[in-house]
Protein backbone atom coordinates (compact mmCIF):
# COMPACT_ATOMS: atom_id res chain seq x y z
CA UNK A 1 0.00 0.00 0.00
CA UNK A 2 1.06 3.24 -0.90
CA UNK A 3 -0.82 6.13 1.52
CA UNK A 4 -4.43 6.35 2.53
CA UNK A 5 -7.27 7.88 0.53
CA UNK A 6 -9.82 9.76 2.66
CA UNK A 7 -13.65 9.35 1.93
CA UNK A 8 -17.61 10.11 3.54
CA UNK A 9 -18.89 7.51 4.78
CA UNK A 10 -18.96 4.23 6.56
CA UNK A 11 -17.00 1.07 5.20
CA UNK A 12 -17.96 -0.04 2.42
CA UNK A 13 -19.85 3.07 0.65
CA UNK A 14 -20.21 4.15 -2.44
CA UNK A 15 -17.09 6.61 -2.26
CA UNK A 16 -15.56 3.67 -0.71
CA UNK A 17 -16.44 1.49 -4.25
CA UNK A 18 -14.98 4.82 -5.91
CA UNK A 19 -11.39 4.65 -3.64
CA UNK A 20 -11.18 0.90 -4.48
CA UNK A 21 -11.34 2.10 -8.78
CA UNK A 22 -9.52 4.63 -8.32
CA UNK A 23 -6.77 3.85 -6.01
CA UNK A 24 -6.36 0.06 -5.32
CA UNK A 25 -3.09 0.67 -3.93
CA UNK A 26 -4.39 2.80 -1.01
CA UNK A 27 -6.18 2.23 2.31
CA UNK A 28 -9.28 3.57 2.56
CA UNK A 29 -9.98 6.10 5.40
CA UNK A 30 -13.47 6.78 6.74
CA UNK A 31 -14.39 10.02 7.66
CA UNK A 32 -18.05 11.63 9.34
CA UNK A 33 -18.12 14.67 6.77
CA UNK A 34 -16.78 16.41 3.49
CA UNK A 35 -15.09 19.10 5.78
CA UNK A 36 -13.47 15.81 7.59
CA UNK A 37 -11.82 14.47 4.47
CA UNK A 38 -10.52 17.25 3.79
CA UNK A 39 -8.95 17.94 6.78
CA UNK A 40 -7.48 14.57 7.37
CA UNK A 41 -5.37 15.69 4.18
CA UNK A 42 -4.72 18.89 5.30
CA UNK A 43 -3.34 17.24 8.28
CA UNK A 44 -1.32 14.37 7.09
CA UNK A 45 -3.49 11.84 7.94
CA UNK A 46 -3.88 11.05 4.51
CA UNK A 47 -2.41 11.19 1.19
CA UNK A 48 -5.52 11.83 -1.03
CA UNK A 49 -8.97 12.59 -0.35
CA UNK A 50 -12.20 11.10 -2.91
CA UNK A 51 -15.11 13.62 -3.02
CA UNK A 52 -18.52 12.92 -5.22
CA UNK A 53 -19.33 16.06 -6.81
CA UNK A 54 -22.60 15.43 -9.07
CA UNK A 55 -25.15 12.78 -9.80
CA UNK A 56 -26.54 12.04 -12.83
CA UNK A 57 -30.23 11.58 -11.63
CA UNK A 58 -29.99 14.52 -9.05
CA UNK A 59 -27.15 17.08 -9.91
CA UNK A 60 -24.53 18.56 -7.84
CA UNK A 61 -23.40 17.23 -4.23
CA UNK A 62 -24.52 20.05 -2.00
CA UNK A 63 -21.76 22.68 -0.76
CA UNK A 64 -19.02 20.73 -2.70
CA UNK A 65 -18.26 23.63 -5.16
CA UNK A 66 -18.38 26.17 -2.14
CA UNK A 67 -15.56 22.86 -0.38
CA UNK A 68 -13.23 22.61 -3.58
CA UNK A 69 -11.91 25.90 -3.93
CA UNK A 70 -11.53 26.68 0.02
CA UNK A 71 -9.69 23.12 0.35
CA UNK A 72 -6.59 24.17 -0.87
CA UNK A 73 -6.37 20.78 -2.42
CA UNK A 74 -6.18 20.11 -6.43
CA UNK A 75 -7.87 17.70 -8.31
CA UNK A 76 -5.59 15.09 -9.70
CA UNK A 77 -7.73 12.53 -10.92
CA UNK A 78 -11.84 11.33 -11.63
CA UNK A 79 -13.86 8.59 -11.05
CA UNK A 80 -17.43 7.25 -12.00
CA UNK A 81 -19.29 4.86 -10.04
CA UNK A 82 -22.43 3.43 -11.18
CA UNK A 83 -24.70 3.18 -8.34
CA UNK A 84 -26.15 -0.53 -8.12
CA UNK A 85 -27.99 -0.85 -4.59
CA UNK A 86 -28.52 -4.28 -3.40
CA UNK A 87 -30.99 -5.10 -0.73
CA UNK A 88 -28.91 -6.52 1.88
CA UNK A 89 -30.16 -8.75 5.20
CA UNK A 90 -28.84 -11.07 7.55
CA UNK A 91 -27.87 -14.08 6.22
CA UNK A 92 -30.54 -16.64 5.83
CA UNK A 93 -33.06 -14.08 5.54
CA UNK A 94 -36.03 -14.17 2.78
CA UNK A 95 -37.32 -11.23 1.29
CA UNK A 96 -40.70 -12.31 2.52
CA UNK A 97 -39.41 -11.28 6.01
CA UNK A 98 -38.01 -7.59 4.97
CA UNK A 99 -40.51 -5.23 6.50
CA UNK A 100 -38.66 -2.23 6.43
CA UNK A 101 -35.35 -1.16 4.62
CA UNK A 102 -32.90 1.54 5.35
CA UNK A 103 -31.33 3.51 3.59
CA UNK A 104 -29.96 7.34 2.73
CA UNK A 105 -32.69 9.99 1.73
CA UNK A 106 -31.29 10.11 -1.51
CA UNK A 107 -31.28 6.58 -2.26
CA UNK A 108 -35.02 6.18 -1.32
CA UNK A 109 -36.40 7.05 -4.33
CA UNK A 110 -33.98 5.63 -6.70
CA UNK A 111 -35.56 1.68 -5.40
CA UNK A 112 -39.27 3.22 -4.69
CA UNK A 113 -40.82 0.97 -7.37
CA UNK A 114 -39.11 -2.30 -5.95
CA UNK A 115 -39.75 -1.83 -2.62
CA UNK A 116 -43.32 -0.68 -2.91
CA UNK A 117 -43.70 -4.10 -5.35
CA UNK A 118 -42.30 -6.21 -2.32
CA UNK A 119 -44.32 -4.12 0.36
CA UNK A 120 -41.25 -2.52 1.96
CA UNK A 121 -41.26 0.29 3.85
CA UNK A 122 -38.48 2.47 3.27
CA UNK A 123 -36.86 4.49 6.29
CA UNK A 124 -34.64 6.97 5.97
CA UNK A 125 -30.73 6.33 7.52
CA UNK A 126 -27.49 8.95 7.92
CA UNK A 127 -25.22 6.53 5.43
CA UNK A 128 -26.36 3.47 3.67
CA UNK A 129 -23.05 1.17 4.69
CA UNK A 130 -23.81 2.76 8.40
CA UNK A 131 -27.41 1.12 7.74
CA UNK A 132 -25.38 -1.84 6.54
CA UNK A 133 -23.32 -1.92 10.26
CA UNK A 134 -26.57 -1.40 12.51
CA UNK A 135 -28.36 -4.20 10.65
CA UNK A 136 -25.59 -6.71 10.89
CA UNK A 137 -25.04 -5.14 14.72
CA UNK A 138 -28.54 -5.10 16.04
CA UNK A 139 -29.29 -9.24 14.75
CA UNK A 140 -32.72 -7.93 12.63
CA UNK A 141 -34.15 -10.39 10.78
CA UNK A 142 -37.18 -7.99 9.80
CA UNK A 143 -35.00 -5.07 8.44
CA UNK A 144 -32.61 -4.63 5.59
CA UNK A 145 -29.87 -2.39 4.27
CA UNK A 146 -30.40 -0.30 0.67
CA UNK A 147 -26.12 -0.20 0.11
CA UNK A 148 -23.17 -1.83 -2.34
CA UNK A 149 -22.90 -5.34 -2.58
CA UNK A 150 -19.40 -4.24 -1.06
CA UNK A 151 -21.00 -3.28 2.37
CA UNK A 152 -22.94 -6.16 2.37
CA UNK A 153 -19.48 -7.89 2.43
CA UNK A 154 -17.87 -5.92 4.73
CA UNK A 155 -20.49 -6.61 7.42
CA UNK A 156 -21.46 -10.41 6.83
CA UNK A 157 -24.87 -9.49 4.85
CA UNK A 158 -26.21 -11.31 2.05
CA UNK A 159 -27.44 -9.70 -1.00
CA UNK A 160 -31.28 -10.90 -1.13
CA UNK A 161 -32.01 -8.84 -4.18
CA UNK A 162 -29.50 -6.55 -6.43
CA UNK A 163 -29.48 -4.06 -8.86
CA UNK A 164 -32.89 -3.08 -7.66
CA UNK A 165 -32.69 0.77 -8.72
CA UNK A 166 -35.40 2.11 -10.72
CA UNK A 167 -33.16 3.55 -13.15
CA UNK A 168 -30.61 1.84 -14.70
CA UNK A 169 -27.79 5.31 -15.65
CA UNK A 170 -27.20 6.22 -11.68
CA UNK A 171 -23.46 7.00 -11.91
CA UNK A 172 -21.82 9.35 -9.28
CA UNK A 173 -19.00 11.34 -10.51
CA UNK A 174 -15.84 11.74 -8.19
CA UNK A 175 -12.67 13.58 -7.69
CA UNK A 176 -9.26 12.58 -6.39
CA UNK A 177 -7.88 15.34 -4.41
CA UNK A 178 -4.14 16.19 -3.53
CA UNK A 179 -2.12 18.78 -1.58
CA UNK A 180 0.64 18.71 -4.50
CA UNK A 181 -1.18 19.79 -7.70
CA UNK A 182 -0.12 17.24 -11.06
CA UNK A 183 0.21 19.59 -14.15
CA UNK A 184 1.76 16.71 -16.36
CA UNK A 185 -0.21 15.65 -19.72
CA UNK A 186 -1.08 12.21 -18.34
CA UNK A 187 -3.28 11.49 -21.09
CA UNK A 188 -4.41 12.64 -24.91
CA UNK A 189 -7.55 13.71 -22.93
CA UNK A 190 -7.47 15.79 -20.18
CA UNK A 191 -10.03 17.63 -18.31
CA UNK A 192 -9.29 21.41 -16.69
CA UNK A 193 -11.71 22.46 -14.09
CA UNK A 194 -11.35 25.86 -12.55
CA UNK A 195 -13.80 28.82 -10.48
CA UNK A 196 -14.49 32.40 -11.56
CA UNK A 197 -16.20 35.44 -10.84
CA UNK A 198 -16.72 37.95 -13.60
CA UNK A 199 -16.32 41.66 -13.23
CA UNK A 200 -19.42 43.99 -12.48
CA UNK A 201 -19.69 44.86 -16.16
CA UNK A 202 -23.02 44.12 -18.13
CA UNK A 203 -23.03 41.02 -20.46
CA UNK A 204 -19.52 39.93 -18.67
CA UNK A 205 -19.94 36.17 -18.72
CA UNK A 206 -21.45 36.29 -22.22
CA UNK A 207 -18.41 37.88 -23.09
CA UNK A 208 -15.82 36.00 -20.79
CA UNK A 209 -17.83 32.32 -22.11
CA UNK A 210 -17.19 33.51 -25.99
CA UNK A 211 -13.33 33.08 -26.19
CA UNK A 212 -13.98 29.23 -25.39
CA UNK A 213 -16.43 29.65 -28.17
CA UNK A 214 -14.28 31.46 -30.59
CA UNK A 215 -11.33 29.00 -29.98
CA UNK A 216 -12.90 25.63 -29.85
CA UNK A 217 -12.48 24.58 -26.24
CA UNK A 218 -15.22 22.39 -25.53
CA UNK A 219 -16.94 23.37 -21.79
CA UNK A 220 -18.22 20.47 -20.33
CA UNK A 221 -20.06 21.90 -17.64
CA UNK A 222 -20.89 25.55 -16.29
CA UNK A 223 -22.30 25.91 -12.94
CA UNK A 224 -23.26 29.32 -11.13
CA UNK A 225 -22.78 29.22 -7.06
CA UNK A 226 -23.48 32.25 -4.28
CA UNK A 227 -20.73 33.56 -3.02
CA UNK A 228 -20.80 34.00 0.96
CA UNK A 229 -24.56 34.51 1.51
CA UNK A 230 -24.75 37.47 -1.28
CA UNK A 231 -26.93 37.35 -4.30
CA UNK A 232 -24.83 39.93 -5.98
CA UNK A 233 -21.50 37.51 -5.63
CA UNK A 234 -21.77 34.93 -7.80
CA UNK A 235 -18.97 32.63 -8.44
CA UNK A 236 -19.09 29.70 -11.29
CA UNK A 237 -16.91 26.33 -11.79
CA UNK A 238 -16.75 25.23 -15.03
CA UNK A 239 -15.16 21.77 -16.27
CA UNK A 240 -13.29 22.25 -20.03
CA UNK A 241 -12.15 19.39 -22.26
CA UNK A 242 -7.91 20.46 -22.91
CA UNK A 243 -4.76 21.14 -21.24
CA UNK A 244 -3.67 24.48 -19.82
CA UNK A 245 -0.52 24.37 -22.20
CA UNK A 246 -2.65 23.53 -25.28
CA UNK A 247 -3.05 26.83 -27.73
CA UNK A 248 -6.47 26.87 -27.93
CA UNK A 249 -6.90 26.75 -24.57
CA UNK A 250 -4.38 29.44 -23.20
CA UNK A 251 -5.76 31.60 -25.56
CA UNK A 252 -9.39 30.77 -24.10
CA UNK A 253 -8.25 31.68 -20.49
CA UNK A 254 -6.51 34.62 -21.66
CA UNK A 255 -9.59 36.28 -23.10
CA UNK A 256 -11.59 34.74 -20.26
CA UNK A 257 -8.94 36.93 -17.54
CA UNK A 258 -10.01 39.96 -19.19
CA UNK A 259 -13.84 39.78 -17.96
CA UNK A 260 -12.93 38.07 -14.86
CA UNK A 261 -11.99 39.30 -11.32
CA UNK A 262 -11.18 36.05 -10.22
CA UNK A 263 -9.76 32.41 -11.83
CA UNK A 264 -8.44 29.84 -10.26
CA UNK A 265 -7.44 26.38 -11.69
CA UNK A 266 -8.57 23.61 -9.56
CA UNK A 267 -6.81 20.87 -11.48
CA UNK A 268 -6.18 19.35 -14.82
CA UNK A 269 -6.61 15.63 -15.00
CA UNK A 270 -7.14 12.72 -17.33
CA UNK A 271 -10.81 12.26 -18.54
CA UNK A 272 -11.93 8.89 -17.62
CA UNK A 273 -12.54 6.60 -20.07
CA UNK A 274 -16.50 5.96 -17.82
CA UNK A 275 -17.11 9.59 -20.03
CA UNK A 276 -18.14 8.04 -22.94
CA UNK A 277 -19.88 4.72 -21.62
Amino acid sequence: MSGKIAFQGELGAYSHEACIAARPDHIPLPCATFEDVINAVRSGNADLAMLPVENSTYGRVADMHRLLPESGLHIVDEAFVRVRICLLALPGVAIEDIKVARGHLVILPQCRGFLDAHNIAGEAAADNAGAAADIANTNDRTSAALASELAGKTYGLDVVAADIEDQGHNTTRFLVMSPDADLNRRSDNMITSFVFQVRNIPAALYKAMGGFATNGVNMTKLESYMVGGAFTATQFYADIEGHPDDEHVKLAMEELGFFTDMVRVLGTYPASQSRDM
